[in-house]
């Protein structure tokens, strides 16, 4: 069962919420967040690097020592100020008209470890470390991760009752979507939502931010090993989540596009895929996949609707069933040679957030030479991978909105 606890945050005065939350720091690069990042913005701690020149290697010591003297000055300045109790947090997101409700909370390093923080996607050991170093430095998770968990009515009924009163913080952020915070700081209610976890969630799964899941756990799991007194009740014990209901989740498309069509022309690319899939030309008009093992293709200024041939794929297995490894299998690996979807250069993955029209703009550029977009993974799918043991194929889910970084920051101490 899944243990999680409340604990003692840091947060930004409510007046300046807006200005100091950001968008978590692999969302964008570093010259996006140049741009982006205010004079109080969590970006100058996240990605430190943008109070630096140009090209400045964000993974050198200076860069990471600035993210400490960056985490000191918001607490000395009370950008960040720290609560007076332990606590839990409800965060809402609202996008589009469609409001998710999740709860703020440390869930624990040992459950990771065991497998009871489920996860569906590979983690790079680059990427790991860095995110490792910036727990280790400013002994905190600055950015929380963003975990399903299966729906459990009780704590549905917590949190529907916790969100009558008016949040502690209501904004909407530059890019449209709205961001609501409350503080349960209720202790029999605290204690209930604990126990609920302990006897009603069997297991949590990652949605979205596997190297920091992974970055925290590991650290966390480097200071039990170095403490020669370790009880299980220290703070590094756990790590900072918000974990969302799976019945209110919904997971995105994730399309590609690729640089060349391995030395085919348009017809012969065409013709190869009817092997595998009944092709059929949609004419000029943006067409969009609308059911599972249904897939489009935009090349030379046309859209053609590819439906996997029945025997093309297995139902029955988790990976098998997956639109991302029927078009990775038999359209980049068989036709175009892409083998390795992690290291190709051929190849660039569009989170949907973005719409088809950018897919049709980056082949009409001349940049890219065909793009392929995918109906979206469902949340039963993810969990039934992660279930089973499973990966998923890089680049299969896309969550929005994303978490706000800095609505409430956890010291490992």
């Amino acid at each position: 069962m899944s243990r999680i606890k409340p604990f003692k945050g840091l947060r930004p005065p409510k007046e300046l919420v807006k200005e100091v939350a950001s968008r978590p720091y692999d969302v964008l690069n570093s010259e996006e967040a140049r741009i982006e990042a205010g004079e109080k913005s969590l970006l100058h701690i996240t990605k430190p690097e943008i109070d630096f020149p140009s090209g400045t290697d964000e993974h050198s010591k200076e860069v990471y020592d600035k993210a400490v003297e960056n985490f000191r000055k918001w607490q000395q300045k009370g950008w960040l100020a720290p609560e007076k109790k332990e606590m839990y947090y409800v965060y809402a997101q609202t996008m589009d008209g469609r409001t998710q409700y999740g709860l703020t909370v440390c869930a624990n390093v040992d459950d990771y470890m065991n497998g009871i923080i489920k996860k569906h996607e590979l983690t790079r050991k680059d990427k790991e470390e860095d995110r490792m170093i910036h727990v280790r430095i400013n002994n905190a998770n600055v950015e929380p991760v963003f975990f399903s968990y299966p729906a459990v009515k009780e704590i549905d009924d917590i949190v529907n009752n916790v969100i009558k009163n008016p949040p502690v913080y209501d904004f909407v952020a530059d890019d449209g979507f709205g961001h609501h915070f409350w503080l349960i700081d209720d202790d029999a209610t605290v204690k209930k939502i604990t126990e609920l976890f302990a006897t009603k969630v069997p297991y949590l799964y990652v949605a979205d931010g596997h190297h920091r899941t992974a970055a925290a756990a590991l650290v966390g799991n480097e200071k039990k090993q170095k403490n020669p007194n370790h009880t299980g009740n220290e703070e590094y014990n756990f790590f900072l989540a918000v974990i969302f209901p799976d019945n209110q989740l919904k997971i995105i498309d994730y399309n590609r596009v690729v640089k060349d069509l391995n030395g085919l022309t348009n017809e012969q690319l065409i013709e190869k895929l009817k092997q595998y899939f009944d092709v059929e030309d949609k004419g000029t008009a943006i067409f969009k996949p609308s059911k599972l093992h249904e897939f489009s293709m935009y090349m030379d200024g046309k859209w053609y609707s590819l439906n996997a041939k029945t025997g093309t794929y297995n139902d029955m297995d988790p990976i098998g069933v997956l639109d991302v490894t029927i078009l990775s299998s038999l359209v980049f690996d068989k036709i175009l040679g892409i083998t390795d979807l992690r290291t190709s250069k051929r190849i660039d993955f569009i989170g949907g957030i973005r719409g088809l029209g950018e897919l049709k703009k980056r082949v009409d550029s001349g940049e890219m030479k065909a793009a392929f977009a995918l109906y979206p993974v469902s949340m039963k799918q993810l969990i039934n991978i992660a279930d089973t043991g499973n990966i998923m194929p890089p680049k299969t889910t896309w969550f929005e909105p994303k978490l706000r970084s800095g609505l409430v920051v956890h010291l490992l101490d």
